[in-house]
C-alpha cells in the first residue's frame, strides 16, 4: 500500500492552526501589373520590327559572311591543316566571334522589366504551414493559496474544478469554493466529526451542483449557488467513498469495499448498477468523453474498464463484468486521464511502488506503451489543446512534469511543493492547472498556455426548406 492513510480523529494541534489561518488565502493586395508601353522617351530605344524578318541593323555583316565561307575552307584545307594551326583557328575564333554562331539576328533582345508581372512564389513554403513557436511555460506558479488541514492521503480525491470556474477544494471536515473568476472565497458545507472527513469532491456537469463523499460512507449533493443541501445517499457503501465521477445524471461512486456504484440522482431508488472487481479500495474513476466507457483503479493494483452494456442491476457472484482488466502495474492506480483527441486512449499512473505511466487501448486492450517516471505518480491531465499529458508525481522531487505525446520526451518539469502533488484540476478552458499537495498549500500554474479563441461559424442567412432556392417564380 501506498503511506498516506491517516487517522480517525484530526489533532487539536491541527484544529488550532486551521483557527490562526484563513483557508485559500493568497500567499503572497492584389498583384502588380507595369504599363505594356515604355516609359522611355528616346526613339532609339523603341522595338521595332516584325520577329519573322532579320534586322540588319543588329547584325554583323562580317561575321556573318565569315560563317558562311568558313565551312567552305575548313573541306578544302581539311588535310593540310596541322595540329598546332587547327588550336590556333578554334582559339583565335574564340576570341574574335566569341562563341557567336548565329548568322541572322531578328530582334534584339527585350530590355528587362523594370518588375516582373507576377512575382515569384515559393511553392514548398506556400503549401507548408509555418513552424509554430514553441510555447513560453512558466517555471513559477502564477498564484499560490493557503490549505490548511488538508488530508495528506494518496488514496482519496479533494479538489475539483467545475464548469461554472469555481475550484472545490475539502479541508478536514470543509469544503470551500473558490470562484477563479474574482478570486473570491466561501464555505460550502461542514460536518461532523463523526461523519468526516470529507473524501471525495467531484462537480455536476452544469458547474452548480456538486458530491460530496463522506469518510462515513454517506454521499451528499449540494447547490452551490444556495449552499443547500440537496439530497443524501445512505447505504451505497460500507465504508468510506474515495472517489467519484459524474456521467450525465449518473453519480457514480468508489468505495473502500472495492464497491462501484452507479447512482441515478433523479430517481427515490438511486442504485441502478454495481460493478464488481476490485477486492480493495477504489481510489480512481473516470468516464471516458462518449459516457460509454468507465475506467477504475484500485490499492489492489488493478485497473478495470467496464461498459455501460455490460452492466447489470443485480450481478451473479461468479459475473465478469469488466471489457478489460489489467494487472501490469505494481502498485495502486489512482492517476487516470482518458485523452481528448482519441477516444479510446487512456492513461494511467501507478504509486509508488511502480512509478509507471502506461497507455492504453480501450478497444483491444492492448498497452501501448509504459514510461517509468521514477517516482509516484499522483495524478494525470491531458492538454485539451495539444498533444500532451501532464503528470504529477511525489518523493522526490515533488513535480510536475509536462511530457510530448507519443513520444514521450519531457517538455518541462515544474517544481515548487515541499510535499507529494497529490491532485490536480484542470480550468475549464484547459489552460490553467491547479494542484495541492500535504505541503498545505495550492498552486496554480499557466502550463498549457491559453488556448486560442474559437473561429466563428459560418452564418447562414436561411435555414428553412427552402433555403437553396435564391426566389420563386
Amino acid at each position: 500500500m501506498d503511506a498516506g492513510s491517516f487517522s480517525s480523529s484530526v489533532s487539536s494541534e491541527k484544529g488550532r492552526s486551521a483557527s490562526r489561518r484563513s483557508a485559500l488565502r493568497d500567499v503572497p493586395s492584389r498583384p502588380f501589373l507595369p504599363s505594356m508601353h515604355t516609359s522611355s522617351r528616346n526613339p532609339s530605344s523603341w522595338q521595332t520590327g516584325d520577329r519573322f524578318i532579320p534586322d540588319r541593323s543588329a547584325m554583323d555583316m562580317d561575321v556573318a559572311y565569315y560563317l558562311l565561307t568558313e565551312p567552305r575552307k575548313e573541306k578544302e584545307n581539311a588535310v593540310a591543316a596541322s595540329p598546332s594551326k587547327e588550336a590556333y583557328r578554334k582559339l583565335l575564333a574564340e576570341n574574335l566571334l566569341k562563341n557567336r554562331t548565329r548568322i541572322l539576328t531578328f530582334k534584339n533582345k527585350p530590355p528587362p522589366p523594370s518588375q516582373p508581372f507576377f512575382q515569384e512564389v515559393d511553392v514548398s513554403s506556400h503549401h507548408l504551414k509555418p513552424a509554430k513557436q514553441r510555447r513560453y511555460i512558466p517555471q513559477s506558479a502564477e498564484r499560490t493559496l493557503d490549505a490548511p488541514d488538508i488530508v495528506d492521503d494518496y488514496y482519496l480525491n479533494l479538489m475539483d474544478w467545475g464548469s461554472s470556474n469555481v475550484l472545490s477544494i475539502a479541508l478536514g471536515n470543509t469544503v470551500y469554493l473558490w470562484d477563479a473568476s474574482d478570486g473570491s472565497t466561501s464555505e460550502l458545507m461542514t460536518v461532523d466529526d463523526d461523519a468526516g472527513p470529507v473524501t471525495s469532491v467531484s462537480w455536476a456537469p452544469d458547474g452548480r451542483h456538486i458530491a460530496v463523499g463522506l469518510n462515513s460512507s454517506d454521499i451528499q449533493l449540494w447547490d452551490s449557488s444556495s449552499n443547500r443541501l440537496m439530497r443524501t445517499l445512505r447505504g451505497v457503501h460500507g465504508s468510506r467513498v474515495g472517489s467519484l465521477a459524474w456521467n450525465n445524471n449518473i453519480l457514480t461512486t468508489g468505495g473502500m469495499d472495492g464497491m462501484i456504484v452507479n447512482n441515478d440522482v433523479r430517481m427515490r431508488s438511486h442504485v441502478i448498477q454495481r460493478y464488481r472487481g476490485h477486492q480493495q479500495e477504489v481510489c480512481g474513476l473516470k468516464w471516458s468523453g462518449s459516457g460509454q466507457q468507465l475506467a477504475s483503479g484500485g490499492n489492489d493494483n488493478l485497473l478495470h474498464i467496464w461498459d455501460v452494456s455490460m452492466a447489470s442491476s443485480n450481478p451473479s457472484p461468479g459475473q465478469n463484468q469488466w471489457l478489460h482488466r489489467f494487472e501490469d502495474h505494481m502498485a495502486a492506480v489512482k492517476a487516470l486521464a482518458w485523452c481528448p483527441f482519441q477516444s479510446n486512449l487512456l492513461a494511467s499512473g501507478g504509486g509508488g511502488g511502480d512509478r509507471c505511466i502506461k497507455f492504453w487501448n480501450t478497444h483491444t486492450g492492448a498497452c501501448l506503451n509504459s514510461v517509468d517516471t521514477g517516482s509516484q505518480v499522483c495524478a494525470l491531465l491531458w492538454n485539451k489543446n495539444e498533444r500532451e499529458l501532464l503528470s504529477s508525481h511525489g518523493f522526490t522531487q515533488n513535480q510536475l512534469t509536462l511530457w510530448k505525446y507519443p513520444s514521450m520526451v519531457k517538455i518541462a518539469e515544474l517544481t515548487g511543493h515541499t510535499s507529494r502533488v497529490l491532485f490536480m484540476a484542470q480550468s475549464p478552458d484547459g489552460g490553467t492547472v491547479a494542484s495541492a499537495a500535504g505541503d498545505e498549500t495550492i498552486r496554480f500554474w499557466n502550463v498549457f498556455g491559453t488556448p486560442e479563441p474559437p473561429k466563428p461559424a459560418a452564418k447562414s442567412t436561411s435555414t428553412g426548406p427552402f433555403s437553396s432556392f435564391n426566389h420563386i417564380r
